[in-house]
């Protein structure tokens, strides 16, 4: 448990990192380009960092053309996913030559899906060039929605059909690329349920069965409900625009053996939304809160750097909106005084940050993200996407 010692917040002014560099990674003048944190990210075992993320062809015509809600009522050409590549702790990346759907498009139900992944046994996840994709077919954070999983032993080379996962009696299921291998070579999936209504998310655990081929519910992560109502509200927007506690939940090992579950919540995403962490010492069966980490900012990517710290980066949404980070000397307990990664965004519509471990006390990350010096002026500028590699001593 959690030492039960109060804890008092000590307060310092947000920085910036005493170094600090910036890159843009992909951009094409007239693409959406987002949501990099939802997408897939992994590291090989060569040492390749491997993210994807979303591009649509859109007009920059006004900020209502590339508003998220007409995106998906047809704003725009279908998505594709883009994903890049880094041979140098994300340093440079081929964003000038990428490669154009990993998985071979959007799957739809019932089309070139596997039964299971028994074709593939043997599978062994603590094998550094297996990696696993968790992504849903059938919508996305809806009632309709099924998680997914696939492999590749090659690195990423090559993957699998998806396999659609058993509901073990859930509405549904929402995968978001968020996986951890246990050191028993047990694999998490970390995803929520959407109701009924399409409204309450509820983060939740599944794991590998013993031959990894299959995968079950194991755990929530979260109360049934909101104990404080910290998101209740009247709202009048769809969906996307509404209060939710608890969703896109990320699992983290600690040196410990101690887990880390990050969540995004949110009053409003554009900007009033935060993230907050949960613990699990018994590898995933049970969690607890922890603590808040941030008054706003998410969803959080956290690292942990070989010397046991944990950083924390996310995005912030409220102006001067940007990209930011903590760091935690203490296993995520508490947090230190907020790094400034960048401040210099257009507009709320940027984040959904990716880190890594980019050298000896360094952070790199990957976001999408607009700036305010941009030519376009469209709610923003141009989305997208840039990657930031700081120092945190």
């Amino acid at each position: 448990m959690v030492d039960s010692a109060a804890i008092i917040k000590s307060y310092a002014a947000p920085h910036a990192p005493s170094s600090l560099d910036h890159a843009v990674v992909y951009r094409r003048e007239d693409e959406f380009c987002s949501w990099p944190y939802t997408s897939g990210f992994w590291e090989n075992g060569e040492g390749t960092l491997i993210a994807n993320f979303s591009a649509r062809t859109v007009k920059y015509a006004s900020g209502d053309e590339i508003n998220h809600d007409a995106l998906e009522a047809g704003s725009g050409s279908d998505p594709k996913t883009v994903t890049v590549r880094s041979h140098d702790r994300g340093r440079t990346w081929d964003g000038d030559d990428p490669q154009i759907n990993m998985f071979s498009g959007i799957v739809e139900r019932g089309a070139d899906v596997a039964a299971s992944l028994q074709p593939w046994a043997p599978i062994d996840y603590l094998d550094p060039q297996l990696l696993v994709a968790n992504a849903s077919v059938g919508g996305f954070a809806v009632k309709e929605s099924r998680g997914t999983v696939r492999i590749s032993k090659d690195g990423g080379d090559s993957w699998t059909p998806p396999v659609i996962l058993p509901l073990d009696g859930l509405v549904s299921t929402t995968g978001i690329h968020s996986t951890l291998v246990r050191p028993d070579g047990r694999c998490l999936l970390f995803m929520f349920e959407v109701d009924k209504d399409n409204a309450n998310r509820h983060p939740l655990v599944y794991r590998s069965t013993a031959d990894g081929t299959q995968f079950h519910f194991m755990s929530y992560i979260t109360p049934q409900s909101d104990p404080k109502w910290n998101v209740a509200g009247d709202y009048a927007g769809s969906i996307r625009f509404i209060g939710h506690r608890w969703f896109y939940p990320r699992g983290y090992l600690l040196p410990t053996g101690r887990m880390l579950c990050s969540l995004r919540c949110q009053r409003d995403p554009r900007g009033v939304m935060w993230t907050e962490i949960y613990y699990s010492d018994d590898g995933g069966e049970t969690w607890d809160f922890l603590n808040r980490i941030n008054d706003w900012g998410a969803p959080a990517d956290l690292v942990v750097m070989p010397d046991g710290r944990v950083v924390a980066v996310y995005g912030y949404r409220l102006a001067p909106s940007g990209i930011r980070a903590s760091v935690s000397e203490d296993g995520g307990r508490t947090w230190g005084p907020e790094l400034i990664i960048r401040d210099d965004g257009g507009s709320w519509d940027l984040g959904y940050p990716n880190a890594w471990v980019a050298g000896d006390g360094q952070v790199g990350t990957l976001y999408y993200f607009n700036s305010k010096n941009d030519r376009v002026k469209a709610n923003g500028g141009v989305r997208h996407i840039a990657r930031s590699i700081f120092s945190i001593d």
